[in-house]
């Protein structure tokens, strides 16, 4: 379980995205930014030695509709770096599913694989929008 927790730790680079909050006067994604973060961040914490697999799968759900609303707000500016977070993310739950059934090291790994995936696109796309946020 100790490896898991690394990969999660992982979900901290995309936290870093913008760095500072968006403010009220910015466009809606800067505040759907913030959510992803925030989803981010529960995931990151996530406690896979108390709560095992299942708190994984919550918070992934949890980023899962953020994440949505992110895009949406995103596709106008950043099609290309979406429809990338869009597959990283369906890549991740795949593996995230098949490390639930089979918690073996391989399957593990490949969550930790496709989390850096997502992690990379969302910090492209976080960096797509600096300006805006």
């Amino acid at each position: 379980m100790r490896r898991m927790s690394r990969w999660i730790a992982l979900a901290a680079v995309v936290i870093t995205l913008g760095g500072a909050s968006c403010s009220t006067d910015q466009p809606a994604v800067c505040d759907s930014l913030e959510a992803v973060q925030g989803s981010l961040t529960r995931l990151r914490n996530a406690s896979v030695a108390e709560n095992g697999l299942t708190q994984l799968k919550t918070d992934l759900s949890q980023l899962k509709v953020n994440l949505e609303q992110f895009l949406a707000d995103a596709k106008a500016e950043s099609a290309t770096e979406v429809d990338a977070v869009q597959t990283a993310v369906s890549q991740f739950s795949a593996t995230l599913a098949t490390a639930r059934a089979t918690p073996d090291a391989a399957n593990l790994s490949a969550v930790r694989s496709s989390l850096n995936a997502l992690a990379a696109g969302v910090r492209d796309l976080g960096e797509n929008l600096s300006g805006t946020c």
